[in-house]
């Protein structure tokens, strides 16, 4: 079962997408934290990454398909991931969906975390303070929204026509989050 969580910065995918992964035994994918990986243990993609990650801006397509692909050929990823932060765009999309058709298989949901921008902007600075998180400044915030209104909002559509995107209330506590998308996926 492959599980794609699409919303907003400061939504709740790295969240809800960590006990999905525990409750299922599938193996979470999330840009975030492969770049965060990298810039941390100060390889050359790690320094690539840090110029983008502190300005807020997204890294460039070119750079996370790869990563992305190779880790969807990982031998645990056979029966299904949980996607986080991945697509984001109509060109990570169709990576996607090409990866997965060809080894047989393909996204079954797509699960719309629903937050108000209000909502997502004490989240994330919230989160500042306590994880010191340099993507997380108010200018960063500004902009990290910006492009998701402008480069994710559109595949909500491109998903929607294809009946497998759920929406899901984003505010509530994590386990009534959990507990909707449980619902949803049955299991």
């Amino acid at each position: 079962m492959f599980i794609l969580i699409l919303g907003a910065p400061g939504s709740g995918k790295g969240t809800q997408g960590k006990i999905l992964s525990e409750r299922l035994g599938l193996p979470k994918i999330t840009t975030g934290d492969l770049i965060r990986t990298a810039m941390k243990d100060g390889t050359p993609l790690g320094l690539e990454f840090k110029k983008y990650y502190d300005e807020g801006k997204l890294v460039p397509d070119s750079i996370i398909l790869g990563m992305i692909k190779e880790e969807l050929a990982r031998p645990e990823a056979n029966g299904g991931a949980i996607l986080d932060g991945f697509p984001r765009t109509a060109a990570q999309a169709e990576l996607v969906d090409r990866t997965l058709a060809g080894r047989g298989h393909r996204l079954n949901y797509i699960l719309l975390l629903d937050v108000t921008e209000d909502e997502l902007v004490r989240r994330m600075r919230a989160r500042s303070q306590v994880e010191g998180r340099p993507d997380d400044t108010p200018e960063a915030i500004a902009n990290r929204l910006q492009i998701y209104q402008r480069d994710t909002a559109p595949l909500i559509a491109h998903y929607t026509q294809r009946g497998i995107v759920h929406r899901v209330p984003g505010s509530g506590t994590v386990d009534q989050i959990s507990g909707e998308i449980k619902r949803i996926i049955g299991r």
